[in-house]
């Protein structure tokens, strides 16, 4: 399929809208866990480092049960 200018602007356009409402998401998640660190832990962020290490490793492994995306780092 040919893609002429107005195509590649439009899907320019949604790729762009699509990747600033994931930044805006996880600066939001960012500021959520530092509020939950200055109030459950006194600003210590070892605790929720930990757990957020932990628990994102859980998530990688639910869908496929490996970790074959941490492979590539």
């Amino acid at each position: 399929m040919r893609y002429n200018r107005k195509n590649r602007l439009l899907y320019f356009g949604q790729s762009f809208y699509s990747v600033l409402g994931m930044v805006l998401i996880w600066r939001g998640i960012w500021h959520a866990l530092d509020i939950i660190d200055d109030k459950f832990f006194g600003q210590d962020h070892f605790p929720t480092a930990v757990s957020g290490i932990i628990i994102g490793l859980f998530l990688l492994y639910l869908p496929d049960h490996d970790l074959k995306e941490i492979e590539k780092l």
